[in-house]
C-alpha cells in the first residue's frame, strides 16, 4: 500500500482527476483557479460534508461507497428543488497515511453516481487533516422552470414522498447492532442510497407548491415545510410506505420498521406537497394533508415525541 503521504499531492491530482466523470455544461474544468460552467435559466446550489466517524466509519464503508454517497446526497438536494444537478466541486481533507487506493476507490464511486445522469466534477479542492472530511458543492440549473422552496404548501393540499422510507436508518442500526448480515439490502442502502434523480423535476413539471429532500427523518423534515410555509402537515402512519429492507432488518432487530421510516433519514427520497392527489407523479405514496388547524406535524392526530436525526444532539 502506498500513502498520499509517500507520492505528494501533485502526483495524487494526477491519478485522481482523470477517474472523475465529466459534465456537457462544463466549460472550464479542474486545473485552474476556478471552474467555469454554463448556466440554463437559473443556477441552483447546495452544499454537504461528510466527515469521518461522524457521518460514515471506513470501516463499514469503502472509498467508493464513500464517494457514493457524497455524490448522491448532493444531487438530491438539487432535485428537491425541481432542477437539474449539472456539477459538482470536491473537496478532500486527508491524513497523510491515508492508501492512494482509498483516494481513487472515492473517485470511482463519484464516477458511477454521477455518470447516469451526466454530472461532472468540475473542480475542488485537496488539503491535510487529522481525519477524512468530504465537502461538496453542487450546481444545477433550472431549465426555465420554477424552482420548488419549502415555503409555498396551503391548506387543503395533499403531502406525499417520492419512495418507501427507512431502509437506510434500518442499515445503520444493524451495522450499530453489530449484525449486518441480518439485513444486508438495509446495510447496502444506508452505504450507497439510491434517491431517484429526476423525480423532484417531475413534481416541479405536476405542480408541486413545496418539497425537500428527506435527509434527516420524514417527521423533521416535514417539520421543516411545516415552519416555512407557516402551515400544519397531519401524516397518517398507515399511508406512509416502508422499504421492505426495513422491516426486513425491524424483524432481525425486533424493532419497528415504521419508527425508521418516520424518524430515520439519508434515504434521500422527496417530501412534496401537492395542490391534489391528482397531480402526485405516478409511484408517489400520499402521507397526509396541510392544514390550518394547527403548525408543526402531527402523526395520526398526535404530536410525535421523536423527530428524527439532529446534528448537535444525541
Amino acid at each position: 500500500m502506498t500513502s498520499i503521504g509517500e507520492i505528494g499531492e501533485d502526483a495524487l491530482i494526477a491519478l485522481f482527476a482523470p477517474r472523475l466523470p465529466d459534465t456537457d455544461a462544463e466549460i472550464l474544468g479542474p486545473g485552474d483557479d476556478a471552474a467555469v460552467v454554463a448556466v440554463d435559466g437559473h443556477l441552483v446550489v447546495s452544499s454537504d460534508v461528510l466527515v469521518e466517524r461522524h457521518h460514515f466509519r471506513s470501516e463499514w464503508s469503502t472509498g467508493a461507497d464513500v464517494g457514493w454517497r457524497a455524490a448522491m446526497q448532493n444531487l438530491a438536494d438539487i432535485d428537491a428543488m425541481g432542477a437539474v444537478p449539472t456539477s459538482l466541486q470536491i473537496t478532500l481533507c486527508l491524513p497523510e497515511d491515508t492508501d492512494v487506493d482509498w483516494v481513487l476507490d472515492f473517485a470511482d464511486g463519484v464516477r458511477e453516481a454521477c455518470e447516469p445522469h451526466g454530472v461532472g466534477v468540475v473542480g475542488g479542492d485537496l488539503s491535510g487533516a487529522d481525519q477524512i472530511v468530504v465537502s461538496v458543492t453542487v450546481l444545477g440549473e433550472t431549465h426555465g422552470t420554477e424552482v420548488v422552496t419549502r415555503a409555498d404548501a396551503h391548506p387543503g393540499m395533499v403531502v406525499a414522498v417520492s419512495a418507501p422510507l427507512g431502509a437506510a436508518a434500518a442499515g445503520f442500526a444493524a451495522l450499530t447492532a453489530g449484525s449486518p448480515e441480518a439485513a444486508p439490502e438495509a446495510v447496502q442502502l444506508f452505504k450507497r442510497p439510491r434517491p431517484v434523480v429526476g423525480a423532484g423535476l417531475e413534481a416541479a413539471l405536476r405542480g408541486a407548491a413545496a418539497m425537500m429532500d428527506i435527509s434527516d427523518g420524514l417527521l423533521r423534515d416535514a417539520g421543516r415545510i411545516a415552519r416555512a410555509s407557516e402551515v400544519g402537515l397531519s401524516l397518517d402512519s398507515n399511508a406512509v410506505p416502508v422499504h421492505p429492507a426495513a422491516s426486513v432488518a425491524a424483524s432481525a432487530l425486533g424493532t419497528s420498521a415504521l419508527d425508521y421510516a418516520l424518524t430515520g433519514g439519508e434515504d434521500h427520497a422527496l417530501l412534496a406537497v401537492f395542490p391534489s392527489a391528482g397531480s402526485v407523479p405516478p409511484g408517489w405514496e400520499v402521507i397526509g394533508t396541510v392544514t390550518d388547524e394547527f403548525a408543526g406535524v402531527r402523526v395520526d392526530g398526535v404530536v410525535p415525541e421523536s423527530l428524527g436525526w439532529d446534528h448537535f444532539s444525541r
